[in-house]
Order: C-alpha cells, then structure tokens, then sequence
C-alpha cells in the first residue's frame, strides 16, 4: 500500500492519501465487477465504468475503515500486473484518504430510539424542544465536562 504521510492543521501525524489497486471486471450488459487481490471481501461493482470507479472508491473506504475498527494490519498494495487476470479485466489505482473518511463516518448522522415518559414527550412538544437536538447537546456537553477533567 502507498501511504504518504502527512500532518493536519494541528500539527498531529495523520494518515495522508492511500492507494491499492483494483481488477475492474466487464460484465456482457457493461457493468464492471471490481475486486482487490490484496483485500480479500473488498468488493463493488458498477453500472458503467465511471460508475464502478466511484463505487470503487467508496467500498475501499469503508473496507479500510473497518480494518482500523477491527485493528488489522493493512496489506502492503501488490504492484500490477496481477497473476490470472480474466480476459478484458483492467487494473486501476484507486485512491482515498482514510482521514477524511473517517471524519465522515465518524461524525455522521444515526438514528437511536430512546424511551421517555409519554407525559415528558408530550410536554417537550408543547414547548418546541428538538428533541434529538437535546439529547446531542446534553451528551456534548457530558463529553466536553468529562474530557476536561481527564486530562
């Protein structure tokens, strides 16, 4: 795998651009299936070819994000050209940056029942309180408070 590295506007150490390369499969209807010999289950697939290569994109992302959650190795990229390439396969560079996917999964928006009185729901209607705008707001604040007096 090529990783160049790089440091945020921080200062700290962070994981700069990374790049594997993809067998892009033509189907008969035009689609391409793509798959990485060096990461095994990383698949996707795509209705054209730039279709494939945006979805390529994607599933590399969420593949190696995965594999930072789970605390895997990350494989060193082979150089092409690959052993027993099926005929009209093609290799492409596919290139990501694993911290801005992160920051993007990381922070993304997810849904979460939580159980409250009917009383108290109907009273935060009345009143116009968000209540999903709350709960964030309070467990910021939580985390905030938490954080300061741990470090």
């Amino acid at each position: 795998m090529r990783i160049e590295q790089a440091y945020n506007i921080f200062g700290s150490k962070m994981m700069g651009k990374c790049t594997y390369y993809a067998v892009f499969e033509p189907s008969e209807n035009g689609s391409f299936c793509v798959y990485w010999p060096d990461l095994p289950g990383c698949t996707s697939w795509g209705e054209s070819f730039y279709h494939a290569e945006k979805m390529a994109e994607e599933a590399l992302g969420l593949h190696l994000y995965q594999m930072e959650q789970d605390g895997d190795i990350l494989p060193e990229a082979t150089m092409p050209p690959f052993t027993e390439m099926p005929a009209g396969a093609v290799v492409v560079a596919i290139t990501i940056f694993p911290d801005i996917v992160k920051n993007e999964l990381d922070n993304r928006a997810v849904k979460t029942n939580i159980t409250l009185p009917a009383w108290l729901k109907d009273w935060a209607g009345l009143q116009g309180i968000n209540l999903s705008q709350t709960l964030q707001t309070t467990l910021r604040q939580m985390y905030e408070h938490k954080s300061q007096k741990t470090a």
